[in-house]
C-alpha cells in the first residue's frame, strides 16, 4: 500500500493506494481551512457550511491529479448563496469565493445548518485544466451535473 499526505496545520489530505493501483482511496480533515475561509469571506454560518463542504469536496476531487494541473469547482444556483467557485490543485492547496457571505436559513428540523435553503436548485461544475503553471495549457475539460440535494456533500458523491 502506498500513503501519501499533505496538510496545513490541523488539517490533512491522506491518499493510499493498494492492489497496483487497481484500489485509490483519500480522506480530508478541512476543519481549519473552511474556518479560515469564513472567516476571510465573512461568511453566515449556513455559508460556512456551504462553503466548507465545496472545498473539501474540491479538495478530494484534486487529490488525483497530476503535478500542474488544477480542478475548478463551481456551484451555479438560485438560492440565496447565488455560487460557490473553488479552485484546488494536486498539492492539496485550495482556495474558495461565494457570491454571498451572508446568506443565512434557520436550522432545519434536525438542530443542522440547512444548506439546502440557502443554495436551492442549480448545476455542479468541475473544470480540468492541464499544465496551467507551467506554460503547456491544454484545452480545458468541463463536466457538469445537476445539483441532486442541495446539501453539497450529497451532490458531489
Amino acid at each position: 500500500m502506498k500513503k501519501t499526505e499533505s496538510g496545513v496545520g490541523a488539517d490533512a489530505l491522506v491518499r493510499a493506494t493498494a492492489a497496483d493501483g487497481q484500489i485509490r482511496c483519500m480522506a480530508a480533515v478541512t476543519t481549519a481551512t473552511a474556518a479560515e475561509a469564513a472567516r476571510r469571506h465573512g461568511t453566515s454560518d449556513t455559508v460556512a457550511a456551504a462553503l466548507g463542504r465545496t472545498l473539501t469536496g474540491a479538495a478530494l476531487l484534486g487529490a488525483w491529479q497530476k503535478e500542474f494541473d488544477r480542478l475548478t469547482v463551481q456551484i451555479e444556483c438560485d438560492g440565496p448563496v447565488g455560487g460557490i467557485t473553488v479552485e484546488t490543485n494536486s498539492r492539496g492547496e485550495v482556495r474558495g469565493y461565494v457570491r454571498n457571505p451572508e446568506a443565512d436559513a434557520p436550522l432545519n428540523a434536525d438542530g443542522k445548518f440547512d444548506v439546502r435553503a440557502i443554495v436551492g436548485e442549480g448545476m455542479l461544475y468541475v473544470t480540468s485544466e492541464s499544465g496551467f503553471d507551467i506554460g503547456l495549457y491544454r484545452e480545458p475539460y468541463r463536466g457538469s451535473v445537476p445539483l441532486t440535494s442541495g446539501e453539497i456533500g450529497e451532490d458531489f458523491a
